[in-house]
């Protein structure tokens, strides 16, 4: 009995190492999964893009300037073109303006916040008042301080409006990487695979006839998702429906390649499943912007989440849905998808010639 014991596990093992999948989610995978946990999820704000545009030069304005630049919540630039400023509040390059007037007649001061990511618009208005309040108690001017706020994009700061748009992105992420993974899985499971690779049906047909049913299931999806938001949630919906559909479909190339690559890797079902997730939907989840806002992330994870597609298209639903049609944004975001998916679909189609090989 110990000896048939023994066998069994000897072949169990090799068994294991014949297969890298098993590996991959008994070690690998728990490791990436703790370190996105780790890093990913912080509530803390800082180095937050923040301009200032002051149209005096006195030396109360500049002890002003420079505690903001000094602090440590905020990565300043200063400047007068206020149409400059303005468009990069607009693209998301700023979080925040803070208006300087002449102060020849009385100090007024206008925040424009970015009310698009409200925790971040919440945190800067905070950080903004303590610093200016701080440097109003030791004005020698008698004149009084009149602050102005105003919020752009999200006048009722609701992190409502910021989560529904990124959310719709993870639901078309999990719909698109999972179905896809377990179509072509199952395939290779029941053992089908290999006799429709037997037909005359080249396999970049057999592919696209497979993804065609779940391209129109993940727009309709999609647009479910969106007719919820727009009339149940009442989230603002400000740019153009033809750039949403466009943007989706493009969406969808990244996302597809993602559950093909998957399926080529775990040829069986629950394997794919796994990995779908851990791969596809966690990334999106958690360092894509949908939830979490990519600025508060370490640097090195800010940098690793234009490798996640999903990235390219939260910035795209949440531009759409607060700010407009910002073309420059879109076309950026276009490129990431288009290339992201080129880089799966090349890998894919490598993996399945090695097979048929």
């Amino acid at each position: 009995m110990i000896r048939r014991i023994k066998a069994i596990a000897v072949k169990e093992t090799l068994q294991v190492f014949r297969d890298p999948s098993s590996i991959v989610i008994a070690f690998v995978l728990p490791l990436i999964l703790l370190f996105l946990m780790g890093y990913a999820v912080s509530l803390d704000s800082k180095n937050i893009k923040f301009g200032i545009i002051s149209y005096s030069n006195s030396k109360s304005t500049n002890e002003l300037i420079s505690s903001f630049i000094g602090s440590k919540f905020f990565d300043t630039k200063v400047g007068k073109d206020k149409n400059e400023f303005l468009k990069e509040l607009q693209e998301n390059r700023l979080k925040a303006v803070l208006v300087i007037d002449d102060f020849k007649t009385s100090h007024k001061i206008q925040l424009l916040l970015d009310g698009s990511e409200p925790n971040t618009a919440s945190l800067v208005t905070n950080y903004a008042s303590q610093i200016i309040q701080e440097w109003a108690l030791n004005l020698t001017s008698k004149k009084s301080v009149d602050i102005q706020t105003r919020v752009w994009f999200n006048a009722p700061v609701s992190s409502r409006y910021f989560l529904l748009p990124g959310s719709i992105a993870v639901i078309m992420t999990l719909i698109g990487t999972l179905l896809t993974a377990l179509v072509i899985a199952r395939e290779w499971e029941r053992g089908t695979m290999e006799a429709l690779l037997a037909t005359p049906v080249s396999m970049g047909e057999i592919i696209a006839g497979k993804l065609v049913p779940y391209i129109f299931l993940s727009i309709a999806s999609m647009l479910l998702c969106f007719l919820v938001a727009f009339f149940w949630y009442e989230v603002p919906f400000r740019g153009s429906v033809a750039m949403l559909m466009l943007m989706s479909v493009i969406y969808l190339f990244p996302s597809l390649g993602v559950g093909l690559l998957v399926s080529t890797l775990a040829k069986n079902q629950f394997v794919a499943s796994q990995a779908s997730i851990i791969v596809g939907f966690l990334p999106a989840f958690l360092i894509s912007g949908a939830i979490f806002e990519i600025n508060n992330m370490p640097e090195f994870l800010q940098y690793f989440s234009y490798l996640i597609h999903a990235r390219y298209f939260v910035s795209s639903l949440q531009t759409l849905f607060l700010t407009g049609d910002i073309y420059s944004i879109f076309l950026a975001n276009i490129t990431g998808m288009v290339l992201i998916g080129a880089f799966f679909f090349l890998v894919v189609f490598m993996r399945l010639k090695r097979s048929l090989d």
